[in-house]
């Protein structure tokens, strides 16, 4: 199967703005006569640079808590600076959320479209979001809920959602299946099985978070989803 798997560095950049989150506001040598001229980045350009050097400093194993003033310094602006892009801290990492339902759920409504065979949405939607953790370990924090232990509520409230949406569609798929089976009780087979398969996936996300990113998501995965999804 092939995918693009979005990566934090695919955050939608204004008006041809570098992916770098440093390194990237200094403007053609000036003349040696006068000093470096940093240009400023547009406030589009410095919303982008904010989150994913965020999302680059949740990739630290054993990361910290990850503060405001952190943040402003590695970017090196006043804490000051982050305000004028984003009201809170909580905002930011809203920010990184809907990055991460936006890659995943465009994802997985292209297989919902293309795939027509219920037993292969659930085994490609399964390795669609596995895949994107691997790819983005800072993300996985978030996903996991790691990274928001500290935070506003409403962070993990929403990331609980996002699972119950790729539960639903797990569910949505496992009941044509267990109808296509001859089941007595197709609603009762895919709740079950959706349940499991999503525990599944949290699972694996939360191992390669608390592995310090060492055990891969997609280890054997081939060979886990052909026992659980068949």
């Amino acid at each position: 199967m092939s995918h693009t798997h979005p990566s934090a560095s695919d955050l939608p950049v204004e008006n041809g703005a570098p992916d770098g989150a440093s390194g990237s506001e200094e403007s053609p040598a000036a003349p040696s006569s006068a000093a470096p001229v940093r240009k400023r980045p547009k406030p589009g350009e410095r919303r982008i640079q904010i989150l994913q050097t965020l999302a680059a400093m949740l990739e630290q194993p054993g990361a910290e808590r990850i503060t405001t003033a952190a943040l402003a310094a590695r970017l090196d602006v006043s804490e000051a600076a982050l305000y004028r892009h984003f009201a809170s801290k909580a905002q930011m990492f809203e920010g990184l959320i809907e990055f991460i339902e936006s890659s995943i759920f465009t994802l997985v409504n292209q297989i919902g479209e293309r795939e027509a065979d219920a037993p292969t949405q659930v085994r490609k939607v399964l390795t669609v979001l596995l895949q994107f953790g691997e790819k983005n370990p800072g993300m996985t924090r978030v996903m996991v809920g790691d990274a928001l232990v500290f935070e506003n509520e409403r962070l993990l409230a929403r990331m609980n959602q996002f699972f119950d949406r790729i539960e639903s569609q797990l569910r949505q798929s496992l009941r044509a299946a267990a109808e296509a089976a001859g089941s007595a009780t197709p609603t009762v087979d895919a709740n079950a099985q959706a349940s499991v398969l999503t525990a599944f996936a949290v699972g694996r996300l939360q191992r390669y978070a608390r592995s310090g990113f060492k055990r891969s998501p997609t280890e054997h995965l081939d060979a886990a989803l052909a026992l659980l999804v068949g």
